[in-house]
C-alpha cells in the first residue's frame, strides 16, 4: 500500500509543480472553442464598408439593445450616445479581447474583460431577448441536462477565463516574453 501511495505522490507532486499546464490549456481551449464564435458574432455587428468598424450595423443595436432598438422601430439615430458607445465598445471587444487572449498579451485583463462581456451577453439574452422565459435555454444547475446555453455553458466559459485571470497567460505568451525582458531594461538604465 505504501508503494502505491509513494507512486501517487511522486507523479502528482510533479503535476502540481507544472504551472504551465493550466494557463496554456486554458488559452488553447479558449482559442479552439470560443475565438471563432466571438469573431463571427463581431462580424455580424459591423456596418458597411471600411467605416463599418466605427458605424455598427442596425443588427448590432438589435442584438445588444433589442427592446430599445425595437422601441424606435430600428431607427438607431433616435438612440442615445450611451447606446452608440456601448454598441461600439461591445463590437470592438468581440475582436480585441479574444485576440489578446490568443496572443497571451495582457491576458489577465483581457480575461477579466471577457468575463464582463459574457456576463453582459448573458443578461442581455436573459432579459433583453426573453430567454429567462425559456427553461431549456436558461437551464438550471444541478440538473441532468448539462447543455443549457446560459447557465451551463457560460459558467464553463467563465471558469475557463478565471483560470487565465488567476494563472496568467502561461509560458507561451507575450506576457511572459515581456516579463522576461522587463528586468533587463531596468538593469540597463542608469540609476
Amino acid at each position: 500500500m505504501m508503494t502505491l501511495v509513494s507512486l501517487h505522490n511522486a507523479i502528482f507532486s510533479r503535476v502540481e509543480r507544472a504551472d504551465w499546464i493550466l494557463p496554456t490549456l486554458a488559452r488553447l481551449l479558449f482559442a479552439a472553442i470560443l475565438l471563432v464564435y466571438f469573431w463571427k458574432s463581431g462580424l455580424t455587428k459591423l456596418g458597411d464598408g471600411v467605416l463599418g468598424l466605427f458605424r455598427p450595423a442596425v443588427g448590432a443595436y438589435a442584438q445588444i439593445f433589442p427592446q430599445a432598438t425595437e422601441a424606435v422601430t430600428y431607427d438607431i439615430g433616435q438612440l442615445s450616445l450611451a447606446h452608440h458607445l456601448v454598441v461600439l465598445a461591445g463590437t470592438w471587444a468581440e475582436f480585441i479581447l479574444p485576440v489578446l487572449i490568443l496572443l497571451g498579451l495582457a491576458s489577465r485583463l483581457a480575461a477579466i474583460g471577457m468575463i464582463g462581456f459574457v456576463t453582459v451577453q448573458s443578461l442581455t439574452d436573459l432579459y433583453g431577448h426573453g430567454a429567462i422565459e425559456e427553461a431549456r435555454t436558461l437551464g438550471a444547475w444541478f440538473d441532468n441536462a448539462p447543455d443549457a446555453i446560459i447557465l451551463d455553458q457560460r459558467a464553463l466559459w467563465v471558469f475557463l477565463l478565471l483560470v487565465i485571470v488567476v494563472k496568467g497567460g502561461g509560458p507561451l505568451s507575450f506576457d511572459r516574453l515581456l516579463a522576461r525582458r522587463a528586468p533587463q531594461r531596468e538593469l540597463a538604465q542608469p540609476a
